[in-house]
């Protein structure tokens, strides 16, 4: 069976539409991420045997059947859903840790209820995708930047939904944009494209002042080059893993 995973930014998306904050319903982000991945079948007319062999995690239908714009989640649930995101690894142990322990001031108490609200779930996958480079200190010191008091979303510069979409659709968009150059020139376009596609995130923030946007437009860059630390990461283990495997190590 085929694990159906998403990219951060359909992930994102998924969430923006679990809240009500997106032109699209969430049964609809997820339909067009599987096409999106399934672009081949989709031509050949064999749709209906690969979504058959597709396997749809239960945390997808469980959050389908949620109310209109009332999703709290638990931790296990945090989990589950983080894990659908591709090359993510999120552990409940570990995120135990980090609410109780090292992000515990970012993410504070449940906030629905018993439940964790869409956005301290969006500061999680923040972190892991963060802690690919930085260390527990420097996660901290950055997000607290951004993100004031947990419990009040108001004072925010970004919120962290919104935060977690910007730097996934700018990952997205140099993952699928193609550098010219070879050697430290493709790596000086890479740095250059990322920072101009932070930038033009940061200007759909208009309560944002000059200084503000500079610290964003910093914290986008910073995420998404961590994003790609862990793709590469992710690659290379994968290659590691089918050549011991191939070889009967």
């Amino acid at each position: 069976m085929e694990l159906f995973q998403l990219s951060r930014k359909d992930m994102a998306e998924f969430l923006l539409a679990l809240k009500g904050a997106s032109a699209k319903a969430p049964k609809r982000v997820l339909q067009e991420a599987w096409a999106n991945a399934h672009t081949k079948e989709l031509i050949e007319g064999k749709t209906l045997p690969a979504f058959i062999d597709t396997q749809i995690p239960p945390i997808f239908e469980k959050l389908l059947k949620a109310e209109n714009h009332c999703v709290g989640f638990s931790l296990n649930e945090i989990v589950q859903l983080g894990n659908q995101i591709e090359f993510s690894h999120l552990s409940s142990t570990t995120v135990q840790n980090w609410v109780k322990r090292d992000v515990k001031e970012l993410i504070g108490t449940p906030q629905h209820g018993k439940k964790y609200t869409i956005e301290q779930a969006a500061t999680l996958f923040i972190v892991e995708d963060l802690k690919a480079s930085l260390d527990f200190d420097s996660i901290r010191k950055i997000l607290k930047l951004i993100f004031n008091n947990p419990a009040d979303r108001s004072d925010d510069m970004v919120d962290p939904l919104h935060l977690y979409s910007a730097y996934a659709a700018i990952f997205d968009k140099l993952q699928h944009d193609s550098c010219g150059g070879e050697g430290q020139s493709r790596k000086l376009v890479m740095e250059m494209e990322i920072q101009e596609s932070a930038w033009e995130h940061v200007n759909k923030f208009p309560s944002l002042e000059d200084a503000q946007k500079e610290i964003v437009q910093n914290v986008l860059v910073t995420a998404a080059l961590t994003v790609f630390c862990a793709h590469y990461q992710s690659l290379a283990k994968k290659y590691m893993t089918a050549t011991l495997f191939l070889q009967g190590l």
